[in-house]
């Protein structure tokens, strides 16, 4: 069973504050770049291309949370999702590199002294402009994040926090280095790239035991399995499966009801199953219930005999030959326990009496336990049509 989400209003949600972000970014990063320049600050200006590297994700975010919120289609009929999980990897592989690339180039001023940038004190102001800056960008885009539930949105937002993070230690270099520390600014750049390398590790991580359909934890599951099990007409729950696919919570799982109900009472409590699910994790879009007559945890035992068409060609003949018009009776097939429990309805003919009936279910009886797989058989009289 499918459960909608307003994607549209999700995807507006995501834009608006990703554009928030863009600008603010872009802004930031070219005060960071020419103020540390002017300012002789690498260590502001390793955070400006950190803030830079911000803004390239705020354009892959933009096209992801448009293409990942797509409405399902032929050839994607789970959704999009994943394109926004494939679009967080994409952004901690670019804060990977942005990192490597800065301590590349602290290491060598370090190991030439003569490289060493002497900061001034117009670079101290404009690091606490980034931690103001950044902080704000982390809890908007957080709280937006988290009411969406977007993992690409919740990883720009931990982005905008590695800002602050980074932003705090440009603040400590830049004062060491003006105390007379030089060395301190370009240390402290080395520590900024680590600590965007860490982001970028994390998110890569995190977003591929999604892509390898990690479930959720076993607590959780236990949870969904005790909340299914309390539904009334629920005999049992098991094989639970869950999988993340972007802001989505997709699961399956089986269902053990009484054997002999009918279609539409199994359908009615698999829906109740679902909405009890979704009570328990919000998270839960879409979800697949399989109703069993039986607990087939062990394999399915009923799976070797015939299907309708094969069972009832097969049955006919031997009705035919006690004397039964197959056109005259009815059948319900019941596969429980490795046999085909029949219960048949029989129209008898209207001057048909007690005993008549009598003899007619038991020669029905007896040649419907001719065929092996065949185990208990019930007969049924139809009353004929008043006149």
């Amino acid at each position: 069973m499918t459960a909608g989400r307003p994607s549209e209003q999700r995807y507006r949600a995501m834009r608006r504050v990703t554009l928030v972000g863009a600008v603010v970014n872009l802004s930031l990063a070219l005060a960071q770049v020419i103020g540390g320049w002017l300012a002789h600050s690498q260590a502001l200006i390793a955070d400006g291309a950190h803030t830079l590297s911000d803004l390239a994700s705020d354009v892959l975010v933009l096209f992801a949370a448009r293409k990942a919120n797509a409405a399902a289609d032929e050839r994607h009929p789970y959704g999009h999702g994943r394109i926004e999980t494939l679009a967080t990897v994409a952004v901690g592989l670019m804060l990977a590199a942005v990192a490597a690339g800065i301590v590349l180039d602290a290491a060598r001023r370090l190991l030439s002294p003569e490289d060493l940038l002497s900061p001034t004190p117009p670079a101290l102001a404009l690091a606490l402009l980034a931690i103001v800056s950044k902080e704000a960008l982390y809890h908007y885009t957080m709280r937006t994040a988290r009411r969406i539930r977007s993992s690409l949105l919740e990883a720009n937002a931990w982005h905008h926090r590695s800002d602050v993070i980074s932003s705090f230690v440009v603040l400590i270099g830049v004062g060491a280095a003006l105390a007379g520390l030089r060395f301190m600014d370009a240390v402290a750049a080395v520590v900024v790239a680590l600590l965007i390398g860490r982001m970028g590790a994390v998110m890569i991580w995190r977003s591929a035991f999604e892509l390898i359909d990690t479930g959720i934890e076993p607590e959780d599951q236990e949870r969904m399995l005790a909340a299914a099990r309390a539904i009334d007409g629920v005999r049992g729950a098991h094989a639970l499966r869950t999988r993340r696919m972007g802001g989505m919570l997709l699961a399956d799982i089986h269902v053990i009801v009484a054997p002999r109900i009918s279609v539409s009472e199994g359908h009615l409590v698999s829906e109740a199953v679902c909405a009890a699910l979704r009570g328990v994790n919000g998270e839960l879009g879409d979800i697949l219930v399989h109703v069993d007559p039986e607990d087939d945890q062990r394999g399915p035992p009923s799976s070797h005999l015939p299907g309708r068409a094969a069972l009832l060609a097969r049955l006919e003949p031997l009705w035919r030959g006690a004397g039964i018009a197959p056109e005259s009776v009815t059948a319900v097939l019941h596969y429980l326990e490795g046999r085909v429990e029949l219960d048949l309805r029989l129209r008898p003919d209207s001057a048909a009496d007690a005993v008549r009936r009598r003899d007619l279910a038991a020669r029905l009886v007896a040649a419907s336990r001719g065929l092996e797989e065949v185990g208990r058989v019930r007969v049924a009289f139809e009353e004929p049509a008043a006149p």
